[in-house]
């Protein structure tokens, strides 16, 4: 009899969503992580001075909070507190103007002049179903529960955001759709672009962009907390070179991407099986800073000193040309910067009146280009002054990254592409996305659907193809 049913390799959110919930089911299951801490993409450090915390991956969590599997979880019982920032997202433009993107739909609309009852007409059905919404979303594709929201969705998600932000007559409605979009991390002319920023819009006005307090790690302790009252384990600094590693036990459930599934199985997997895992295709990464300052941020508009989340570009023009610079292997002075401040919201991530924020823009796969300065200068030209709160910095470029998490081919930190041709065949196309030829060996990873972000979904529905696939555990 097996030592396990089951033996999840990796502790990222998806890893340890699958063996939550197979241990709900009476499996007994085990996590091995080669890191020194669990987590993946959800810790937290002090990567710049002592008493500073910071979210070395993740750190803003829409889809935390939307995620049917984690809301079922009531993570809140085993330690994690979620923390709502007065202003969920705010895009600054030049002349200290800014859009924001409140969790109230009618102060988002005053916000948008013109364009606010466009905003309404389309988003507020979607806002009203957004649970139905979510339910169909984070699933392998297949036919819908909820049709008509589906249907609804469907009308802008499936365009490029080049032509969906053409809805909107006003910069100011265009460049908060383009910075949202922009979170595909594809070029905005692709087709599938406009899906993202419609959900994380969605999502600031049904459930808000929320961090956990004290960072990330927060999220990956809770769930570790309620594993183990289910009868699992976790142990770190576990690497796992071959499936002869491994104890034995029914199922393997792999938290990896396809090219280290692929190296790890070897020959138990079919070479064509793992050729087209190796062929998985990842996009742009990131290069990421992460600030210890001495004051917060000193933003020109005043909304945007409120916001748990700033997105650094200007117009939506400007975002486009950012991000398909990326694509194309290019980089460009002036790129799109995702920005988070979670001690405007929590106090508890850094000393009695200092800050942190955390910040990344996209670059060419693979890139070892510094682009510090380049981030500066953006976060400067909207919040003059932004330099001389600065007491020190830590910064990771695309290698370091995949050195860090190895999952992160290239630096890319969502699981490969989503444009057309990958996002409803991932990882390789069979219809079963998680089971591979090998009975015993499933694939759990953010590289399978429903794709990237914190959510667990990808875990969740690797542990239902265990399931369905595997004798019960006795």
């Amino acid at each position: 009899m097996a030592d396990y049913d089951a033996i999840i390799i990796g502790s990222g959110p998806n890893g340890l969503a699958a063996a939550i919930h197979l241990a709900r089911n009476g499996w007994k299951t085990l996590v091995l992580e080669a890191a020194s801490t669990p987590g993946g993409g959800m810790r937290t450090t002090e990567l710049t001075l002592p008493g500073f915390h910071h979210d070395v991956c993740s750190a803003v969590h829409p889809m935390g909070m939307a995620s049917p599997f984690l809301r079922s979880l009531e993570l809140e019982k085993h330690g994690l507190e979620w923390l709502q920032p007065e202003v969920p997202l705010a895009h600054p433009l030049d002349q200290g103007r800014a859009v924001v993107l409140h969790r109230s739909l009618e102060e988002t609309c005053a916000g948008l002049g013109r364009d606010g009852a466009r905003y309404r007409r389309f988003f507020a059905p979607l806002i009203a179903h957004a649970d139905d919404l979510y339910e169909d979303l984070l699933k392998p594709a297949g036919i819908p529960k909820h049709p008509i929201t589906m249907a609804r969705f469907g009308i802008g998600a499936g365009l490029p955001a080049t032509i969906f932000s053409k809805y909107f007559a006003t910069e100011e409605a265009r460049a908060l759709f383009g910075g949202n979009a922009s979170h595909s991390v594809m070029a905005l002319e692709h087709l599938l672009t406009s899906a993202i920023g419609l959900v994380l819009q969605i999502s600031a006005h049904a459930v808000g962009w929320p961090i956990p307090k004290g960072g990330s790690q927060n999220i990956a302790a809770s769930m570790i907390r309620c594993l183990e009252a289910l009868g699992g384990e976790v142990r770190c600094q576990t690497p796992i070179q071959s499936l002869a590693d491994l104890p034995p036990a029914k199922a393997y459930l792999f938290d990896v991407s396809p090219k280290n599934l692929a190296m790890i199985c070897g020959e138990d997997l079919p070479s064509s099986y793992r050729q087209k895992l190796e062929a998985y295709r990842h996009g742009p990464g990131v290069f990421k800073v992460d600030y210890a300052l001495n004051t917060p941020i000193p933003w020109a508009n005043a909304d945007c000193r409120k916001a748990g989340t700033v997105h650094v570009c200007g117009t939506f023009a400007e975002i486009a040309a950012s991000e398909r610079a990326a694509w194309e292997g290019k980089h460009t002075d002036k790129p799109f910067v995702l920005l988070a401040q979670p001690s405007i919201t929590d106090a508890t991530r850094a000393p009695d009146g200092k800050h942190i924020a955390w910040a990344y823009c996209h670059v060419p796969n693979g890139s070892t280009e510094d682009r510090l300065e380049i981030i500066n200068a953006q976060i400067e030209r909207f919040a003059p002054g932004f330099r001389d709160c600065i007491l020190a910095t830590h910064t990771m470029n695309c290698a370091a990254m995949e050195a860090y998490n190895p999952n992160y081919i290239g630096g890319d930190v969502v699981g490969g592409v989503t444009d057309w041709k990958q996002l409803f065949t991932r990882p390789v196309g069979l219809w079963n996305p998680y089971a591979t030829p090998n009975p015993r060996v499933f694939i759990c990873s953010a590289s399978t659907p429903p794709g990237g972000g914190v959510h667990g979904m990808c875990g969740y529905w690797a542990a239902e193809s265990v399931m369905k696939r595997s004798t019960s555990p006795a």
